[in-house]
């Protein structure tokens, strides 16, 4: 008989950081988070203003007595109560400079955690937090959620069993174009975060968006970096932060990536796009036409993958990262779910008290985040030194 989370056999109970009445990436957690029923929000510190938490907290059905003022608050309040009630996972979902006293707090009292990209503020964060994490043994997803499309996972495996060949070439891009003029004057909430250093860190595009078309790059081929330089600038005048930026990485096997983040591009919504080039073939995918990818080979028509979990093409994690026939389109919210989705799977097994995967994980972990830290760090550094090639390998950093 199937039941909810096997043999655990209940929902898993999900506190959400954030979301409050303004927010854009809280309800995407919380939204997600629900796709599969495999999960309730049942608590919720939803602002850093007091009042703005409990005024928000009716929108996502949370309780008056679990919508709490504070992280600190929610998590000594749910400790206290019976095991069978208490929350198993706590969503970050806030702005940077908050990720990691949020998600430390949580892990100390061994509560698993899902938190927004980038990691941390900064790397020195970032290294405690792989701390933290190997100390708890708790759960811990990063919402890179792009590494959940089912045809980025197909790419993957497809590069990894060598289908490609070698990789030789990964060009990876995020355009966007909202940031064109200076919004955060006009206090615009995400704006005026995204562009503050005391909030975003040491980067801006880079940072936000940045950090996905690399971490895109280095999940889909498995490549390790080895040296980076870059280039940053804020087109915008007066603006603190880069808000355009392009990095070149010189690739353990002698490959090339590039990384080019941009949001003052008129006209350009959320166009993450990705081509890897191997010696046999060669591969395409956009975002923003995430249920097609299009492979070339020299003197054959070029083929376009569509996601079709039932087609024979298909390998088995791509079909599985589905929830509907072809031609029913799937995509951020989907994929962003798939995140949860295989988190969950190790938060089950961590309840009944199994060992389960940490580094090896379809899902974005801590490792991933403290690498992303790890390239934001050596990127701004480089910018600085009018693109000096800097070492871009992280020692933990997994296939």
């Amino acid at each position: 008989m199937e039941t909810t989370n096997g043999s655990l056999n209940r929902k898993l109970r999900m506190a959400l950081c954030g979301g409050g009445q303004g927010s854009f990436i809280g309800r995407v957690h919380a939204t997600a988070a629900v796709l599969d029923n495999r999960a309730a929000l049942v608590a919720g510190a939803l602002s850093s203003n007091q009042e703005k938490a409990k005024a928000s907290a009716p929108a996502y059905d949370i309780s008056e007595e679990r919508a709490y003022g504070s992280y600190e608050e929610m998590v000594e309040k749910e400790m206290k109560l019976p095991e069978g009630e208490r929350i198993d996972f706590v969503s970050v979902a806030t702005p940077n400079h908050t990720h990691f006293p949020i998600a430390k707090c949580a892990l100390e009292a061994g509560i698993n955690v899902i938190c927004d990209k980038p990691m941390t503020f900064d790397f020195a964060q970032a290294e405690e937090m792989v701390a933290a994490v190997e100390k708890s043994g708790a759960v811990f997803a990063v919402s890179h959620n792009y590494t959940g499309y089912p045809l980025v996972r197909q790419a993957r495996e497809m590069i990894l069993s060598g289908e490609l060949g070698e990789i030789q070439a990964i060009r990876s891009n995020y355009i966007q174009g909202w940031l064109r003029t200076k919004l955060e004057d006009s206090d615009q909430k995400q704006a005026a975060w995204r562009t503050d250093p005391s909030k975003s860190g040491a980067a801006g595009a880079f940072g936000d968006i940045g950090t996905h078309a690399y971490n895109l790059g280095r999940y889909m081929t498995g490549l390790f970096p080895e040296e980076v330089s870059c280039h940053l600038k804020s087109m915008v005048e007066g603006r603190a932060l880069d808000d355009y930026g392009h990095a070149v990485i010189r690739m353990e096997n002698g490959g090339l990536m590039t990384v080019t983040a941009s949001q003052i591009s008129h006209g350009r919504e959320n166009d993450l796009f990705i081509e890897v080039d191997g010696t046999k073939k060669a591969l395409q995918w956009r975002q923003e036409n995430p249920n097609e990818m299009i492979v070339r080979e020299n003197g054959q028509p070029h083929k376009i993958f569509t996601r079709d979990p039932n087609a024979p093409f298909m390998t088995p994690l791509a079909a599985s990262s589905c929830r509907l026939p072809s031609g029913h389109p799937e995509a951020f919210f989907e994929a962003f779910a798939n995140v949860y989705r295989f988190a969950y799977d190790a938060m089950v097994l961590r309840a009944e008290g199994k060992d389960f995967e940490k580094k090896d994980t379809i899902y974005p972990n801590v490792y991933d985040g403290a690498e992303g830290m790890y390239f934001i760090q050596q990127c701004v550094a480089s910018s600085k030194e009018n693109g000096a090639w800097l070492p871009m390998k992280y020692e933990k950093a997994r296939r």
